[in-house]
């Protein structure tokens, strides 16, 4: 087992990671920017190490800085987090060439999964269900309005190495169709210097589910079930649940069992996440595959009873799993709320400065419930403007969903957060609205309830 990993990221993550290495006896090097000198990763980690100015490009992202800081503190693995480096195969790459173990999935794996074109290509090849639609280039707005009529309308038009919702438009007619194409192009070219565009049918009455899977290099996958993460707002997900309302036995295992024949198929090792769009019938489409630790891990953690970073360490050293598929069990229902410094009273514009409070309800874990605070920050701290506006990810879990939501209730009220704006109370309007108590919820659920 390593002795020492470096955690290339900030924040919540950066302190989620360094838990687990803590508790296996690993030490732990983080890193930080001029920002985050005084971050609470910094003051968690055994040491710490500059690595440049507040901008993420000119610090957290620079893979010579990253390298050169795992030079000097000898360390012999590195947990990418996620966002930043997490995903980038010349990352994998940079530390491969120099020995040290990427926590997480092979350079190639992150490759193929990375540009949405070809990994839906490779889905279908490991014949996981993909939304009908057209995956080569389209010359022109005259060939997109084409192939739409083709795959039928509505049609979602998508650039190929988005992400974060940009480059994105749905069209219902020819007409919306040229002038998405069109204006999808030319975001998709000013944000990711990637003009190609896709189409596929646009998925009525859709709901956002995933599965985790989890797999190590001697040839074992499994799937931790699934997660629900329909609540969004601008295609960013605000709060999570884990199972999902939606799913019955047989749907779950056909997802997950296509899940790890993808993993599979592209040689997939570490913890990752395969991301699908679930209509209201019940049938599934691929979306993509995240080849890193999610951000809303923890509610599978919750009823699993797995510690997917621990299983992330043990993969890249070399271990394998320690159980097969039929001892993974559904226990209870897991919440999770995003909690960020955006104030919903001004259209959820992030919000900057000092938490001049911040008393998070406490954690406990017992067998009928239990309250989880995943967070980077701490009383008196600033809140950025470099960084995602992430304050924590709050966690219940209760033997049942009305218990989950009940308990999820109680940890806002009990809350206490000033000094910046944030969503709190967005948050706590949601837990009470009768669709989402219902479950009966899909993705455009904020844009209806709350316009």
């Amino acid at each position: 087992m390593f002795k020492k990993i470096l955690i290339a990221n900030r924040g919540e993550i950066a302190c989620r990671v360094i838990k687990t290495a803590r508790k296996m006896g690993i030490k732990t090097v983080a890193i930080y920017s001029d920002a985050d000198r005084n971050a609470l990763h910094v003051k968690m980690a055994d040491e710490a190490v500059h690595i440049g100015p507040s901008p993420a490009n000119q610090s957290y992202i620079v893979i010579d800085k990253v390298m050169d800081a795992i030079k000097q503190t000898g360390a012999e693995a590195v947990h990418p987090g996620y966002g930043f480096l997490s995903e980038n195969s010349k990352f994998a790459e940079a530390l491969e060439a120099a020995g040290v173990a990427f926590i997480g999935p092979p350079k190639g794996a992150i490759e193929a999964m990375g540009d949405k074109i070809t990994s839906k290509k490779l889905a279908q090849e490991a014949n996981v269900s993909t939304v009908p639609g057209y995956m080569g280039l389209i010359a022109d707005a005259e060939e997109a309005v084409k192939i739409s009529n083709e795959v039928g309308y509505p049609v979602m038009i998508k650039a190929s190495a988005g992400g974060g919702g940009k480059g994105m438009r749905i069209a219902w007619n020819d007409t919306e169709a040229r002038e998405g194409f069109q204006s999808s192009k030319n975001e998709a070219a000013n944000s990711f210097g990637d003009d190609r565009i896709f189409i596929e049918k646009f998925v009525t009455q859709p709901r956002h589910i995933e599965i985790q899977v989890l797999c190590d290099s001697h040839g074992n996958a499994v799937y931790l079930h699934e997660r629900e993460c329909s609540i969004q707002r601008r295609n960013q997900k605000v709060i999570e649940e884990a199972p999902s309302p939606f799913l019955d036995e047989e749907t779950r295992k056909a997802m997950g069992e296509q899940s790890v024949a993808l993993a599979q198929a592209v040689g997939y090792t570490s913890a990752g996440t395969v991301e699908f769009i679930v209509d209201g019938d019940r049938n599934f489409y691929f979306l993509e595959m995240n080849t890193r630790l999610q951000v809303e891990h923890p509610v599978t953690e919750l009823i699993t009873g797995i510690d997917l970073v621990e299983q992330m360490i043990r993969v890249a050293a070399g271990e394998k799993l320690p159980f097969q598929q039929s001892d993974l069990k559904i226990n209870g229902w897991a919440m999770e709320s995003r909690l960020y410094a955006e104030d919903p009273y001004r259209g959820f514009l992030p919000s900057i400065g000092r938490l001049s409070r911040y008393r998070p309800p406490a954690e406990e874990a017992t067998p009928t419930r239990a309250v989880r605070n995943d967070t980077g920050v701490f009383e008196g701290g600033e809140i950025s403007m470099y960084y995602d506006p992430m304050i924590a990810k709050l966690c219940t879990w209760a033997p049942d969903r009305a218990s989950a939501i009940e308990e999820m209730r109680l940890a806002l009220d009990g809350f206490e957060l000033e000094g910046i704006g944030h969503n709190l109370p967005f948050l706590a309007a949601v837990y009470d609205h009768p669709k989402f108590i219902s479950g009966e919820m899909t993705t455009a659920f904020i844009e209806e309830e709350y316009p």
